[in-house]
């Protein structure tokens, strides 16, 4: 059987059906990744597979270094096609890593590459990549449009002008992209670039941000802005929520001190980022936004190769926080006032999945389904075995039937197979209970609800229509 067949990842009759029947012809909705909206709006063509595969792929960068691969040839100076075949050395010894199944999905799906890559098919590869990439169809919008991708979601900083999202509005992309709020330089009152920050912001907003509730009202204007330009979504990237007492009185002091420059304790800067947290998603509430929480990453781990390289560069791990009582926390305080707005919460450590899926129950309200969600698996929970553990903690603690499914996370406009690798997973899983006797063998009921997760839930559950 040639690799990546047909049947890939199915294991029996039922999951194929389910999988081939009801899965793969869904539409895809991409609620999360970080791909440029620049070069969607200028509908940019690559000039080879290594600006559409390499150019941003943390992911690779880590495997290549661990291969033994040296920098030049991972973010460095070296040709495009030196770096290419770098990466074609990496991959055979990638076995058992997502990133062999990925890449050569991707091959497959993009550019009808069925050989395996390697030093040996590496040029080959390479030039009818370049060869594709070349045609007009396989622009950023052709790759996009190939993958059936019907909506996605870019993560943009506050001051964005979002000047590419209303091009591609404007325009004739056939594609919805939506801005998401990603607010995380708003409260890093810690970070020693905060008042330049506020600078930026004042600009964007059209008045000085000198106090805290300057900080909220500008904060608010920038939150309508996004909506104007079809933002539905906020995002925010935290070690962890803090498990403490919110105070908008010492908020407001330790925005004082941050202002004049002095870097608060970590304490304070708990306290004002927790209490700016609540303010904030009592807007995103009002707007019937969602926000999404991603937490329990720890980054930039190696200072020198921060230095050298900047941040999001791969060089980032898993974290061992404390999650439950924070989130407790956060979750109780803006449901308090009946503010809580739809939230997917996603976990960094498997330690966590069941914690996670159980929290995420305590605050449904009966008026939303799967109000509050637990995310998918995320960064590096992605994987095969990640999905899996994901799934059956949703599966055990709440209702996977109302998941909204699957994301990219990605910068690369090649990773939208991802959605595929998850939906052949997701119709195993299922596939694979009822040849155990453990679900009934009906093929449309639950064809049904392997299309709700792939796709009905995620069109129900964000409002971009409106």
């Amino acid at each position: 059987m040639p690799f990546l067949s047909y049947d890939f990842l199915l294991q029996n009759e039922f999951a194929s059906r389910l999988y081939h029947d009801y899965a793969a012809g869904m539409p895809i909705i991409d609620y999360h990744n970080h791909l440029s909206p620049q070069d969607i709006a200028i509908d940019r063509k690559f000039n080879n597979i290594t600006e559409a595969w390499l150019e941003e792929d943390h992911y690779k960068w880590r495997a290549m270094r661990a291969f033994g691969i040296a920098e030049e040839f991972v973010t460095g100076d070296a040709s495009d096609e030196e770096k290419f075949i770098k990466w074609a050395e990496v991959v055979p010894f990638t076995i058992r890593n997502p990133l062999f199944h990925w890449t050569h999905i991707e091959l497959q799906r993009y550019f009808n590459i069925t050989e395996l890559l390697s030093p040996d098919s590496a040029k080959s590869v390479y030039e009818k990549c370049n060869t594709a990439l070349s045609e007009e169809e396989n622009s950023c919008r052709g790759l996009l449009h190939k993958m059936n991708v019907e909506s996605l979601c870019t993560t943009d900083d506050p001051i964005d002008d979002l000047q590419y999202h209303q091009v591609i509005n404007e325009g004739e992309c056939k594609i919805g992209v939506f801005p998401t709020f990603r607010p995380d330089k708003l409260y890093a009152v810690d970070s020693a670039d905060f008042p330049k920050y506020l600078l930026k912001l004042g600009a964007a907003v059209g008045f000085e941000v000198t106090s805290y509730d300057d900080l909220l009202r500008a904060s608010k204007v920038r939150i309508d802005y996004f909506h104007a330009h079809g933002g539905r979504l906020s995002d925010h990237g935290f070690e962890q929520l803090y498990d403490i007492k919110y105070s908008i009185d010492a908020a407001k002091q330790t925005f004082e001190k941050a202002l004049k420059g002095k870097i608060p304790s970590v304490k304070d800067a708990q306290v004002f980022k927790m209490t700016m947290l609540v303010e904030l998603c009592k807007m995103y509430h009002e707007k019937g936004w969602v926000q999404q929480f991603h937490l329990g990453a720890i980054r930039n781990n190696n200072q020198r190769k921060l230095n050298l390289l900047g941040p999001d560069t791969g060089y980032d791990s898993i974290g061992d926080f404390e999650q439950i009582r924070g989130l407790r926390k956060f979750l109780n305080t803006v449901a308090g006032t009946d503010q809580l707005a739809k939230t997917i919460l996603y976990n960094s450590n498997p330690r966590d999945n069941e914690s996670f899926a159980t929290m995420v129950g305590n605050f449904m309200d009966g008026g939303i389904p799967g109000k509050i969600q637990f995310g998918s698996g995320w960064w590096f929970l992605d994987q095969k075995d990640g999905i899996e553990k994901q799934l059956d903690a949703l599966s055990n603690m709440g209702l996977v039937s109302k998941f909204v499914g699957m994301l990219t996370d990605s910068r690369s406009f090649l990773s939208f197979p991802r959605h595929e690798y998850f939906r052949r997973i997701l119709c195993n899983l299922i596939g694979s209970d009822v040849v155990n006797g453990e679900l009934p063998a009906d093929e449309k009921y639950l064809g049904g609800i392997v299309k709700d997760i792939c796709y009905n839930n995620a069109k129900n559950y964000f409002d971009f229509d409106n």
